[in-house]
């Protein structure tokens, strides 16, 4: 397996932490310490330098003003992204961007996709169902009346959707194909209804009653959805990833500084096989993340479906980052609950992407069934 990125995939990286070398985790308002949610919009600010340095359009064609890079450039910003709980849309906007880029009328890809490069259409994605625990595009009904296509249900913990411009949202026909629709915010009949992530960020339901909107925002691509949902769960594995690091990363440096009977703790045989034991499950989910990531760029035949590499990944991504963040707490003892301390914030941070599109048994559950439909030689 060759882990060797490209030039531009480097040079995206390398963009990557100049931008978010000035954010600080610390400055985040405390999910713990905060009634609702700790903001009300994400990281304008931020954002603004994302567009500003390309990188909001890494993922967009050069024929609208992006630089044509895959998935695996995606993952890899926002791994660093994580390392510093970056509060900006990254995920959402990518891979909407990638979908519509690949699925959508070019008549839609011309008038979105060089917004949403600039960064001045922020399109968020709503996957999660009506509850979180059922496949997203069974959550609303669609039908075509004429030119139009008509909207009915919930989607539950859409993030930012009070801010953001447009949702990117599954449903299914009466024939039980799969649509993506294009949803602005504040479209006849679209209704928001307040809720807050475990990590403290805005989220919300979106109902949908009656909305009309016009055939060249829905991609009727029967694949579309599937390849949405595959960017987003990978996307959140290359988060946990970051997270992850950074966390292992902060359990290092205070636990070598930390002295207990005048030797650093990190000396410790029983910290140092704790800490060590962590880095494994690291590297795990840093192979399974980019055999996925790979898979979806190349779709490149396996022995499974490419579904299969993502379920593997959100496996190791969710159980891992569980673990590193649960071993940091108790390797930085009482320190680690300060909520001076930002290492709080990043375990609210990972419980989110613990449970995002699903924890580790709903894709054994899910690896189970394709094991069973594609036997291995």
């Amino acid at each position: 397996m060759d882990f060797t990125f490209t030039e531009e995939q480097q040079a995206a990286v390398e963009a990557a932490r100049a931008v978010f070398s000035g954010v600080a985790p610390d400055r985040v308002p405390s999910p713990a310490l905060t009634p609702g949610a700790i903001a009300d919009d994400f990281d304008r600010t931020l954002w603004h330098k994302l567009a500003e340095a390309d990188l909001l359009s890494l993922p967009i064609a050069p024929e609208h003003g992006g630089a044509g890079l895959d998935p695996i450039a995606l993952c890899l910003v926002l791994r660093e992204s994580a390392k510093v709980l970056a509060r900006v849309p990254l995920l959402e906007a990518g891979a909407a961007a990638l979908t519509l880029q690949r699925y959508a009328a070019d008549e839609l890809c011309a008038e979105v996709l060089p917004r949403i490069g600039a960064g001045d259409l922020v399109v968020t994605v709503a996957a999660h169902g009506r509850t979180g625990h059922e496949p997203a595009d069974l959550a609303v009904e669609a039908h075509q009346e004429g030119a139009e296509w008509v909207l009915d249900g919930i989607q539950t913990a859409v993030p930012w959707a009070r801010t953001t411009d447009r949702a990117l949202l599954p449903a299914h026909t009466p024939e039980g194909h799969a649509v993506l629709a294009l949803v602005p915010r504040t479209h006849p009949g679209v209704t928001l209804d307040d809720q807050v992530s475990t990590s403290g960020e805005p989220l919300a339901e979106v109902r949908l009653d009656s909305v009309r909107i016009s055939a060249r925002e829905v991609v009727t691509d029967p694949a579309a959805w599937d390849s949405l949902r595959h960017v987003l769960t990978t996307g959140t594995c290359a988060l946990a990833l970051g997270l992850g690091e950074r966390v292992l990363a902060m359990t290092s440096d205070y636990t070598s500084k930390r002295e207990q009977f005048g030797f650093p703790v990190a000396t410790f045989q029983a910290v140092a096989c704790q800490a060590a034991d962590r880095f494994i499950d690291l590297r795990a989910m840093e192979a399974t993340l980019w055999q996925a990531a790979w898979r979806i760029t190349t779709e490149a035949a396996g022995p499974l479906p490419i579904a299969g590499d993502v379920a593997v990944a959100k496996i190791w991504a969710s159980e891992g980052v569980r673990r590193v963040v649960q071993t940091a707490q108790h390797l930085h003892g009482g320190f680690g609950a300060d909520t001076d301390y930002p290492l709080h914030r990043y375990h609210a941070w990972a419980k989110q992407l613990e449970l995002s599109l699903g924890p580790a048994a709903a894709h054994e559950e899910s690896l189970g069934e394709l094991l069973a439909a594609h036997p291995l030689g």
